[in-house]
């Protein structure tokens, strides 16, 4: 199989990226990033700054499957348009054209709070994601929505600095829908969804992920 990997370089991608890496039912990735990664001689890593740029390098593979674990938010983006390209844009653009590459599945991070009717930004974006993402025509596709995510983030975030540990440390009294996710777990289930290939529309949430 190959498989497309959106969001290599993030906290759950990295997780993706080495699980896809290390199975031997995953015979080549293609993870476009915008810095270069390690060399491995089963990866294409096709780089540029703007993503936009690599898909006629994409255009020429052929790709079994994709999995999309790309993700910001507008702080962090630095305007609603980058964040907008970023969580919507280049999902939808590559999802189309794994499509017409012959994918059959994917397997997608949405969030918990993913809604056209919200008034929040980040939350209508998610939205448009989930909707527009069933409209390409997967014959197999995943969406995940992610409670809390564990592990450690390359930019801080003072309010999951506070959190997580409360978290961890209720996990006994708190419901399976309030556990913490481990960016491995979720990787996991990413390249399960994918190689199963379960035919319709899935979508999991946080206690699905624990």
């Amino acid at each position: 199989m190959k498989v497309l990997i959106l969001g290599a370089t993030g906290q759950v991608g990295r997780n993706v990226l080495q699980q896809a890496l290390d199975d031997a039912r995953i015979e080549q990735v293609i993870a476009p990033t915008r810095r270069a990664m390690a060399a491995h001689p089963k990866l294409i890593n096709p780089v540029a700054n703007d993503l936009r740029q690599v898909l006629p390098d994409v255009a020429r593979l052929s790709i079994d499957a994709m999995i999309c674990a790309m993700g910001t938010t507008p702080s962090k983006a630095g305007s609603k348009e980058a964040f907008r390209l970023v969580d919507y844009v280049l999902p939808i653009k590559f999802g189309e054209l794994a499509l017409s590459l012959g994918a059959q599945a994917c397997a997608i991070i949405s969030s918990p709070g993913a809604s056209l009717s919200v008034p929040v930004y980040y939350c209508r974006i998610k939205g448009e994601l989930e909707r527009d993402i069933q409209g390409i025509g997967f014959p197999s596709l995943t969406i995940i929505r992610p409670g809390m995510i564990g592990g450690s983030r390359e930019e801080f975030r003072p309010a999951e600095r506070v959190i997580l540990p409360i978290a961890a440390l209720l996990k006994p009294i708190l419901p399976r829908s309030l556990w913490i996710n481990a960016p491995a777990n979720i990787a996991r289930v990413m390249i399960d969804a994918v190689l199963s290939r379960s035919a319709g529309v899935r979508m999991l949430t946080s206690r699905d992920l624990v």
